[in-house]
């Protein structure tokens, strides 16, 4: 109760409260213009958690990304310009609505449906991480090395797209967490005699560069400028909104419940939550038929997911330091500058600040309320920005945070570079999440094996000598074998199909 209340204090300083409500303004902006993602939002914010202590710090990270999802649905319902890949799952539906007149009404279910998911989520986190971290703390490099490799599995398997693209992105990132010293054997790795690389690619600037960098080369090459925003008005907004909160309750719970324990998985993130319980809710629906039609059970569900998935990707972050999603990744990246490892060991360290999180979350999320609607009122100025100012500005910000790692032209390289890659592999259909996973994990699967391998004197049977890592590895590879086993099955039923017809 002291670590609650100690907590509690951190937070309600005048000083946290003041920049969680400027990184919640900050989040509606970036989130509601078409393209800006939260995580890019997160990756911008990075300079100036600089110059703040780990609570503040924290607490405007979780502030931005609670607000960002939110802000995407509003382009997305406006102007079927999904804000961010969350709201890309029911922006058609949302849209749908917006052409019948009901955009308020639209937009009304996916504010209140984001703060009860956000304060499901919040629950989740809180009652799932300090029992999760009592078990961690029992984990040994082999257990490490087995959740780190499921992790790295998971991004690729719910990667968007082609399972092959997704798996050659998450190779990048392992090369590119490769540069640098081996950390056993001491020996300089792909460094071409840089003295720069000597000590590897840096995190945020990597980060910054494949999200931020990757859109505004975007932009540059498909030459937009100012978005046209339909005149459709954005009247009333809660009204009629209880009768469907209340038809559709148990979509809800749900939908929250689903997001929450998909945001837990490694790799998944609020995108693969919407998408999964927009599904869901359109195959258990009485009403199929009317999906894509404006019709607001599939908002009820995908709404109510993409935030709670929020606070479920920081559980494996804070527990076992494996980001739950590219957002997460950021949040590692930003505790080990403020000289904070994650992992089950901060809950004893460090517990005031893990309940702050805890608290940040909640206070975050019933923030929501009033910001989002004020959001809403405000869309059509937002959506209007000229493309031609804030991309400039996002460079801007994009190069300080690079530079300002360790103060180094260097870092600004590695954005511009990393950038340009993310950009290409876009464009080409190669996912750019699995190879941020890949960087953030690629050190903590080396270590741990070689300390592993070390442990065991070079025997494998060694990482399945302790009950725990052995059903991890299990798991891990049964995942790996599960997709050759189909394609082989399947290769066999085509085989034996011409057989039986004869």
């Amino acid at each position: 109760m002291e670590t609650v209340l100690k907590a509690l204090t951190l937070v309600a300083d005048p000083y946290t409260l003041g920049v969680m409500l400027l990184a919640a303004m900050f989040g509606l902006f970036v989130g509601a213009i078409p393209g800006l993602t939260a995580t890019m939002a997160t990756a911008l914010l990075i300079p100036f958690t600089f110059f703040m202590d780990p609570v503040p710090a924290i607490a405007a990270i979780v502030a931005t990304v609670a607000t960002a999802i939110f802000a995407g649905d509003i382009p997305g319902a406006l102007l079927r310009i999904p804000g961010t890949p969350a709201s890309a799952a029911y922006c058609d539906e949302a849209y749908a609505m917006t052409k019948k007149g009901l955009a308020e009404r639209a937009l009304g279910i996916a504010l209140v449906t984001s703060v009860i998911g956000g304060l499901t989520g919040s629950i989740v986190l809180s009652l799932s991480a300090p029992a999760l971290a009592e078990f961690a703390i029992q984990f040994s490099s082999f257990e490490y090395f087995w959740l780190a490799c499921l992790g790295l599995s998971c991004a690729v398997i719910i990667s968007t797209g082609s399972t092959i693209k997704g798996f050659v992105s998450l190779l990048i990132g392992l090369f590119i967490a490769t540069i640098g010293i081996d950390g056993t054997a001491g020996h300089p790795r792909f460094t071409f005699g840089n003295i720069e690389l000597m000590g590897g690619v840096s995190f945020i600037p990597a980060m910054i560069g494949m999200f931020a960098i990757s859109e505004v080369l975007r932009y540059v090459a498909s030459n937009r400028t100012v978005i046209e925003v339909p005149q459709q008005a954005v009247g009333s907004v809660f009204s009629g909104l209880g009768a469907i909160l209340s038809r559709y309750k148990f979509n809800i719970v749900r939908g929250s419940s689903i997001g929450a324990v998909v945001g837990i998985l490694p790799g998944a993130g609020a995108d693969i939550a919407a998408w999964i319980c927009y599904a869901i809710s359109k195959k258990r629906s009485k009403e199929p038929e009317k999906f894509g039609t404006g019709h607001p059970e599939g908002l009820v569900d995908a709404g109510s997911a993409n935030n709670a998935s929020l606070a479920g990707a920081w559980v494996p972050a804070i527990v076992f330091g494996i980001p739950g999603d590219s957002i997460t990744a950021i949040v590692i990246g930003v505790l080990y500058m403020k000289g904070m490892n994650p992992g089950p060991m901060v809950f004893i360290q460090s517990p005031e600040l893990i309940y702050a999180v805890f608290i940040a979350f909640f206070l975050a999320n019933l923030a929501l309320l009033p910001l989002g609607f004020a959001a809403i009122r405000l869309s059509r100025q937002i959506l209007r920005m000229p493309r031609r100012i804030l991309m400039p500005l996002i460079l801007m910000f994009c190069m300080v945070g690079a530079f300002a790692i360790n103060n180094t032209v260097f870092g600004i390289t590695v954005m511009l570079v990393l950038g340009v890659i993310a950009y290409l592999m876009e464009e080409n259909g190669f996912p750019v999440a699995p190879a941020i996973l890949g960087i953030v994990l690629g050190g903590m699967v080396e270590d741990n094996f070689m300390a592993s391998m070390i442990k065991a004197d070079g025997s494998m049977l060694g990482f399945f000598s302790r009950p725990i890592a052995a059903t991890l590895g299990v798991i891990t590879i049964m995942l790996w074998l599960t997709p050759i086993l189909v394609a082989a099955w399947k290769q066999y039923r085509r085989m034996r199909r011409p057989t039986a017809e004869t």
